[in-house]
């Protein structure tokens, strides 16, 4: 009997690590997914005088977030494509299939001419390369946040599902990582004339690696279970039968993505724009609170699994509502990086119960033959329409003199959010993710 015991024994600890290295190997190519993508607008500040000259900052920076906001809004095209793909053919193979096409996408843009050598191709070519970008991270999240998920132990759902999140900030961490080396060893001329091709080039390498790690990954045991199916039930139909998850990922996305725009990723921009500090000081500011915000989602995660989802979608919305105008004019008034720092690290504070469990609410709401579709589709209209927008909408208040608006812009979508979230079900105690 004690020898049956320590099978039994031994074969859930093989089961617990294999699950373990799946969830780390599936991060990892989370990882270089939106290290790939976050290089973009982290290097703007360089790279947007080589296609877009002859125009102030404020207006290279606009265009450069115009083309921002255009990847954003092919995601839908992409989680719907490899969201299908998913739930079809499984969630390993759709992975793999975001790593080609996204390092496909980085290679290019670090190969574009500037506009000085090809002349308008040059920005019509990073429109392509960024599309091709797009249509990957739409795949990747609908595949990479419906594994993880799914893979994790059912007691500790919440701090597994936050994992998912913390890859996205390493991707944005090490993107911005690497331009802090970068301005260390060459010189701003040197970055802006060919400096800011080598992060890409840099991605391009990373994908590679990706692709083999998640190659070694298995399968989830919900969609084994689908695949069991006598007969599975028509995608579209299903869809429709959730509408009212779909609407509520729309929502909360909404706010959830716009802020983090806002705060991760159009902040230093904001604080060299408006704040009036260097590039080198903002890049400091923001990759210091980054590292903050990172160690925050394993713990709220973990929190989630006490108190359950909804606890704490209610408390970012609700914060948010009350904060944002308060914070966004303190940083705007901010004239000592310690200020800013402290400012910015309140914000991400605010910001992480939603990220925390950004990914496996959604996850929760959606039976497992459509959930990669229902994750990336959902998730991915909202960023189109706000999350992706949110730079281009900041800037385009700044040079109308009226940049106060923005502010209130993101008030009103974490008003709506926490109108929503008061009224949802709790996603733990109703989750669709039967398999343990």
């Amino acid at each position: 009997m004690s020898m049956d015991n320590a099978v039994e024994g031994h074969r859930a600890a093989s089961s617990w690590l294999a699950r373990v290295r799946s969830i780390f190997a599936a991060t990892i190519g989370g990882l270089v997914e939106w290290y790939d993508w976050y290089t973009y607008p982290t290097l703007a500040l360089y790279f947007s005088k080589s296609f877009f000259p002859q125009v102030d900052q404020t207006a290279q920076l606009l265009n450069a977030a115009g083309i921002f906001a255009l990847g954003f809004m092919i995601r839908p095209l992409g989680s719907w494509l490899m969201g299908v793909y998913a739930d079809r053919k499984g969630r390993k193979p759709a992975m793999m299939l975001s790593m080609v096409v996204m390092g496909c996408g980085s290679l290019g843009i670090a190969f574009i001419p500037s506009y000085a050598t090809i002349g308008v191709m040059a920005p019509v070519l990073l429109v392509f390369f960024r599309v091709v970008q797009g249509l990957s991270l739409g795949g990747q999240y609908a595949a990479s946040a419906t594994y993880i998920s799914e893979m994790a132990i059912r007691k500790r759902r919440g701090f597994w599902g936050s994992i998912h999140y913390v890859t996205i900030l390493l991707g944005l961490l090490l993107s911005m990582s690497v331009l802090l080396v970068l301005q260390a060893v060459l010189t701003s001329d040197e970055l802006i004339a060919w400096g800011w091709r080598i992060p890409f080039l840099i991605g391009t390498v990373m994908a590679g690696v990706a692709y083999f790690v998640i190659s070694s990954v298995n399968e989830t045991k919900s969609f084994e279970a689908v695949q069991r199916l006598a007969e599975r039930p028509r995608t579209w139909p299903l869809m429709a039968k959730h509408w009212r998850e779909l609407l509520i990922v729309f929502v909360v996305t909404a706010a959830g993505t716009t802020a983090y725009q806002n705060y991760a990723i159009y902040m230093p921009k904001f604080l060299v724009n408006t704040s009036g500090f260097s590039a080198e000081t903002a890049a400091q500011i923001s990759t210091a609170t980054i590292v903050i915000f990172m160690f925050l989602q394993p713990l709220l995660g973990w929190i989630s699994d006490f108190v359950g989802r909804k606890a704490l979608l209610v408390t970012f919305s609700a914060l948010g509502t009350l904060g944002t105008v308060p914070i966004m004019m303190a940083l705007e008034k901010a004239d000592q990086s310690t200020n800013a720092f402290l400012i910015l690290t309140f914000a991400f504070v605010i910001l992480s119960p939603y990220t925390a469990v950004s990914a496996l609410f959604k996850a929760e709401l959606f039976p497992a033959e459509i959930r990669a579709l229902g994750v990336g589709l959902s998730f991915a209209a909202a960023q189109a329409v706000f999350g992706g927008s949110a730079e281009f909408i900041a800037l385009s208040f700044k040079r109308a003199n009226h940049e106060s608006y923005y502010y209130w812009f993101l008030t009103a979508l974490m008003f709506v959010a926490f109108l929503t979230t008061l009224r949802m079900r709790d996603p733990q105690r109703h989750s669709r993710i039967t398999e343990d």
